[in-house]
């Protein structure tokens, strides 16, 4: 298969790599030598610097709109849980996704995965939006909220 690295992948082109449900955001790239650690497996920093990139353009692409008029956010990740589930190696290619599984006032849980040939790692984080000047939070607009529900799948929480 041909991939397109650093782009959004259309639904058809994640099935078609192997993912079990296309996301709403997914894009491939391919390990770098830069990458890997001494028993030449994609060191585990790897994975949180691919999901953050994802996480950052997820947010810069898919949300961002719906803040016209305000103040853009600080985004923070304040928790993450990785699973690592098989080895990554040199040269392989790879798609990560991203999706809004649930969100609250000012946070939203995003679920990532990281996919080569099959589920090699997965990432649950919660991210909370901040004022520009990161002293307080700054709530999520109504539109996005309701696109997190229409859009990813996502479910409100209290």
């Amino acid at each position: 298969m041909n991939l397109p690295y650093l782009t959004p992948l259309a639904p058809d082109a994640q099935i078609a790599f192997g993912l079990a449900a296309p996301q709403p955001l997914a894009q491939a790239d391919r390990v770098r030598f830069s990458e890997l650690d001494l028993n030449h497996h994609v060191n585990n920093k790897a994975y949180m610097s691919w999901f953050e990139t994802l996480r950052v353009r997820y947010f810069d692409m898919l949300c961002l709109e719906h803040y016209d008029g305000q103040p853009h956010p600080r985004i923070v990740l304040r928790s993450a849980n990785v699973r690592f589930i098989r080895e990554m190696l040199a040269d392989e290619d790879y798609v990560v996704t991203a999706r809004v599984s649930a969100f609250r006032t000012t946070s939203f849980t995003m679920e990532q995965q990281i996919w080569a040939g099959d589920l090699r790692a997965t990432m649950e984080g919660v991210v909370v939006t901040l004022t520009p000047d990161g002293t307080a939070r700054l709530p999520l607009p109504d539109s996005l909220r309701a696109e997190f529900v229409t859009r990813d799948g996502a479910a409100a929480e209290t």
